[in-house]
């Protein structure tokens, strides 16, 4: 198959979707890799470095998605991509679709088979390549939140771990998936004092073990979340419901339960943020304020560290990025129940039920849809 890999247009974003080890897997397999100039550049891959291991690179985007089939990268497509999308094409990347109508209509105009990382699941139900992305964006939640509640940056003006005769600031974590374990262990590192909040008492154990009872677990109820907020210095919104619009966890009314000058960040943003006062932003202009509480709502925290994360991303993709190469699409869905839950769009159908109903259109099953495309 011919694999295409676009350089990224989203705003700050620096990643990119296959590094040279990717190239080479793909190659070695007998498949084609096509590259546009300069994709790499942002995590520090030059474009000699993917020629050496057996790619072609071409000059824009418009001759990637000329040449490939399979379309390979990191975050949902902008619209001039969406306009370069024909029903011959396999798009394998983060959609977040729930949170974009505009974006799931234009797919679904395109004809394309799109395949969202963030729904394919393991054989244990895990979301094996939303994981490493999570994984860093709970590092980065918190590095971000410490950084600002400084007072230069509108914060508060606290330390995250105090020091000898001044006390810790308060964090709150709501979710302890990766995102949030990754969160708090940040958090406790830096000697802050953490309260993680979910809803599965089960998890809430494992949290217990793996924090070795240095941070308060807590059941994840409105009023335990609501009589924790006065106390908080920074609060963490870690929230997630697979490929579904993130539930808002703090609503507008409650800010006022907080000190001002506190700190949200809301790493649910892609899907939605778990927020009622979330908006999305950037890093290039990251915060905003509502009601004195400063919001970080950055839709791509992971990029900001592009050289751990693409290559964290590819190690996990790689994988289902040969699978889809070598079996096409009806071969690895056929072969790989988890990679069939990533498929969100199909045909003109949506195909992943929670999807459909966040933007409101008809539910097609995914071997329907895939009926209609050709093999």
């Amino acid at each position: 198959m011919r694999v295409g890999v676009p350089g990224e247009v989203k705003i700050d974003e620096y990643r990119v979707a296959l590094t040279p080890a990717g190239v080479r897997e793909l190659a070695d397999a007998g498949h084609e890799v096509f590259v546009q100039t300069g994709a790499g550049e942002g995590s520090a891959i030059s474009d000699e470095a993917y020629v050496a291991q057996g790619a072609k690179i071409v000059p824009d985007a418009e001759a990637v998605f000329g040449e490939a089939t399979l379309i390979v990268k990191v975050k949902e497509p902008q619209p001039a991509e969406v306009g370069r999308l024909e029903a011959r094409h396999i798009l394998f990347t983060y959609l977040h679709l729930a949170a974009d109508e505009r974006l799931t209509r234009g797919l679904m105009q395109s004809g394309a088979t799109c395949i969202a990382y963030e729904t394919v699941e393991d054989s244990r139900g895990r979301l094996p390549l939303l994981a490493p992305m999570s994984e860093v964006a709970g590092k980065i939640a918190t590095q971000a939140g410490a950084f600002m509640l400084e007072k230069p940056l509108g914060g508060r003006g606290i330390l995250l771990g105090g020091v000898p005769g001044v006390a810790a600031a308060n964090v709150i974590v709501i979710g302890g998936g990766v995102v949030g374990m990754n969160a708090a262990f940040i958090a406790l590192g830096m000697e802050a004092t953490v309260y993680v909040f979910d809803r599965n008492i089960d998890r809430l154990r494992e949290l217990d073990i793996a924090f070795g009872g240095r941070a308060d677990t807590c059941s994840a109820t409105t009023l335990s979340i609501e009589e924790r907020l006065p106390e908080a210095d920074l609060v963490i919104g870690a929230v997630l419901v697979h490929g579904a619009r993130a539930p808002h966890v703090v609503t507008r009314a409650q800010l006022g339960l907080m000190k001002r000058q506190s700190v949200l960040v809301d790493v649910s943003i892609d899907q939605g943020g778990c927020f009622e006062t979330s908006r999305p932003t950037t890093h290039s202009d990251p915060t905003y304020e509502v009601d004195g509480i400063t919001h970080y709502c950055v839709t791509n925290m992971p990029g900001a560290v592009p050289i751990t994360s693409t290559y964290a991303l590819t190690n996990a993709t790689m994988p289902y990025v040969l699978q889809l190469a070598s079996a096409g699409v009806h071969g690895a869905v056929a072969d790989s129940p988890g990679l069939k839950l990533g498929v969100n769009v199909a045909a003109g159908e949506v195909t992943y039920a929670p999807v459909a109903e966040a933007v409101g259109v008809n539910h097609v099953p995914v071997d329907e849809a895939l009926s209609a495309v050709p093999a």
